[in-house]
């Protein structure tokens, strides 16, 4: 039992941080730029109108507070890690320095269902925001799965739009980390001044009345429940756009392509954090504000925002097209941090010889996973050509929220097992952060459909098995 649960000391993990290896390209700024990169998808247009409509109300700018804080337990203890252990791998990597091999293995093929998964999933809903923008002229058959048929009987048979830009983005990966940082940059800054922009204008058509009240009050009907109005639907409308936040646990994937991951990836992931924050409440307040929330119960939770725009905002159709062009971009910057961020995982598992070392091997000139990028895209490609992003489900939520309650209890126990180690970053309040990082995400575990847990049952079942045939033999730590 005790080879299962063996450690990578310290010394290890810092000596592989100092190998020649990934290239050391990335500053504090472009570490934030991934982490809103990761953070800001369609999260912010969709879950906005769909938390207000089922549960918060004009209160929903306060669901988006409490879900901050949640994540933000999460986010320091991400922070004290990366400061301290500056290797690609994220919690997979902490989860081996603290609780040993087998938990790790588990945190590492986990997280494919948070980046791997996530990465198809985005790229299928960015093949439908693509034939929207393009008025439907992409025909059924190219750009639907062969389980999916339409109202009219055309069956589909793949969908090309997501392979392209998971094709796309794949290739800009293996140039290299600080171009693919670049895009995300630009890619980054149109969507946050198409979100301000809206923000800005918005603001002038916010009616008061649409505010009162704040809360949702008691026994209006469809809101019986008890997370369905006051202070519990503000709970309610947390659990709802606390996927809004998955992201920002990406930034750990880069540590080891940081060029001073001690200072700056604490400032990458809390100040990702911080940024997406304050847009999230300012955008909830106005598009509330615009439109009533009891709107958004028929207007359809993708459309609301343009139905906003169109519905109130006479003069500023084309702000409507401009927020489909912002939820284009925020889904290519998500699929573009998540297969960096699984890349990167598969390389530490690789390099600690959990997986083979195809995945751990760096391109001659570009000095990226490159041959772990390209076996990425085949594997996510299949799923996204050939399967309904419906199937994913909430796999990616599993995914994160285990890593984050990991990462959380692993930060609590570094620090009882090695109090004397140097801290660039430390997380206040230990115990207590950890400890509520570990409750609020496992509550949200519990919380998912009996479903989604079914298949993460199943897909970890088979992750034993491959630990076992290969993992375990071949684990450099024998």
């Amino acid at each position: 039992m005790s080879v299962l649960f063996r450690k990578k000391s310290l010394e290890q993990l810092l000596n592989a941080a100092n190998e020649k290896g990934l290239k050391k390209t990335l500053g504090a700024g472009s570490l934030v730029a991934l982490g809103i990169g990761a953070i800001i998808g369609a999260g912010l247009f969709v879950r906005t109108a769909a938390a207000s409509a089922e549960a918060a109300g004009s209160a929903v700018t306060l669901s988006f507070v409490v879900a901050a804080v949640g994540c933000l337990f999460a986010g320091l203890c991400y922070a004290e890690f990366a400061s301290m252990i500056p290797i690609a791998g994220s919690a997979y990597t902490y989860a081996y320095a603290t609780m040993g091999e087998l938990v790790a293995w588990i945190i590492g093929w986990a997280l494919i269902m948070e980046y791997a998964l996530g990465a198809a999933t985005v790229s299928i809903a960015w093949s439908e925001y693509l034939n929207h923008l393009l008025g439907g002229s992409i025909p059924y058959q190219w750009c639907h799965s062969p389980f999916e048929t339409s109202a009219a009987g055309v069956h589909g048979i793949m969908n090309i739009p997501a392979l392209f830009v998971l094709l796309l983005l794949s290739l800009l990966l293996i140039k290299g980390t600080q171009e693919s940082a670049m895009v995300n940059a630009i890619i980054v800054f149109i969507k946050v001044a198409i979100v301000l922009v809206f923000i800005f204008i918005g603001w002038g058509f916010i009616n008061p009345a649409n505010h009162t009240p704040y809360l949702i009050p008691e026994g209006v009907e469809g809101h019986e429940g008890v997370f369905k109005h006051g202070w519990g639907g503000v709970l309610g409308g947390a659990a709802i756009v606390f996927f809004a936040f998955i992201g920002f646990d990406a930034v750990s994937t880069a540590a080891q392509e940081a060029k001073n991951p001690k200072k700056d990836m604490p400032i990458g992931i809390l100040g990702s954090l911080l940024v997406c924050t304050i847009l999230y409440i300012l955008f909830s307040h106005v598009l509330t504000g615009v439109a009533n929330w009891h709107e958004f119960e028929k207007a359809g939770k993708e459309a609301s925002v343009a139905y906003a725009i169109h519905t109130y905002m006479m003069g500023y159709a084309w702000l409507g097209t401009a927020v489909t062009v912002a939820i284009l971009a925020g889904f290519s910057s998500v699929i573009l941090v998540m297969l960096m961020g699984q890349s990167r995982v598969f390389y530490s598992m690789a390099h600690d010889g959990l997986l083979p070392k195809i995945f751990s091997d760096l391109h001659p000139k570009f000095g990226t996973p490159y041959k772990s990028n390209i076996i990425l895209f085949v594997f996510v490609g299949l799923f996204a050509g050939f399967v309904p992003g419906s199937v994913a489900g909430d796999l990616t939520s599993f995914g994160t929220l285990l890593a984050f309650v990991i990462v959380s209890a692993g930060v609590w126990i570094m620090r009882r097992s090695n109090p004397d180690i140097e801290r660039p970053f430390r997380a206040p309040l230990v115990p207590l952060v950890p400890i509520l990082g570990v409750l609020v995400c496992g509550g949200m575990i519990v919380a998912l459909d009996i479903t989604t847990l079914k298949a993460a049952i199943l897909w970890m079942i088979i992750g034993f098995a491959v630990y076992f045939l290969y993992g375990k033999k071949n684990s450099k730590l024998n």
